[in-house]
């Protein structure tokens, strides 16, 4: 139980699922079924459930994910609370910790990638149809295959798993090739393995919507420098 200015909350481990909120007066402010289950592998009917990583049947997985019916466990040293959001509140910070079997259904990855923030990008899977790009970092959880346009000349990947960072640096490069093929593709190339995509993320510097043209006597130089960070 959590609980402030005479309101209380109930929070399961199970499924990370808030089950009630009640007043000071014991008003249930949520609701939870009378016929409700409360052992696995059934998820809690009622309160307010987290589902992940999908919602109903928008995926390859079951119903609402698995997220909602798995042991989730207490942080024991969550990231503090910006002082406007914590003055006289109690909260809990819950963490799910993925089993082999999590990864087998959804081979999610851990690897991001910062600088294309903002940028303009031409997706290959959808005719090189012009987008921006929203996110703050590119991560991965499909096939992505994209052209970013006019980048910074420093573009960083970290790899969250093996704890490093791929720092790329270009010149006479404005562009950047995205690209990994996810499990579908990967299967039907004869010279890639079915699992490969999982280990490897094309990151290229390219030129692509502006084509490098010479004229005679004329030079240019394209690098690409790639360094390795060690990160925590």
């Amino acid at each position: 139980l959590v609980g402030v200015e005479n309101l209380y909350s109930q929070v399961s481990l199970y499924g990370g699922q808030v089950l009630s909120w009640r007043t000071d007066q014991g008003e249930e402010l949520l609701f939870t079924s009378s016929k409700a289950i409360f052992k696995p592998p059934n998820p809690v009917r009622g309160g307010i459930p987290i589902c992940f990583p999908q919602f109903g049947n928008r995926g390859a997985l079951e119903q609402h994910g698995f997220a909602r019916k798995k042991l989730w466990v207490v942080d024991g040293n969550p990231p503090p609370l910006h002082p406007n959001d914590s003055y006289g509140k109690s909260f809990v910070d819950l963490l799910l910790k993925p089993s082999e079997d999590d990864l087998k259904m959804w081979p999610h990855s851990e690897v991001r990638v910062e600088g294309l923030e903002t940028l303009d990008y031409l997706d290959n899977l959808l005719r090189r149809e012009r987008f921006t790009e929203q996110g703050d970092t590119l991560t991965f959880e499909s096939e992505v295959d994209r052209v970013y346009l006019s980048s910074s000349d420093v573009i960083s990947v970290f790899d969250h798993q093996s704890k490093r960072t791929f720092q790329i640096r270009k010149k006479g490069l404005p562009d950047v090739v995205v690209w990994n093929p996810w499990e579908k593709k990967a299967k039907a190339m004869a010279d890639l393995g079915d699992e490969e995509y999982k280990q490897m993320l094309c990151v290229d510097g390219a030129a692509i919507e502006k084509p490098i043209t010479l004229k005679p006597g004329e030079e240019w130089t394209g690098r690409l420098e790639l360094s390795l960070i060690p990160s925590s």
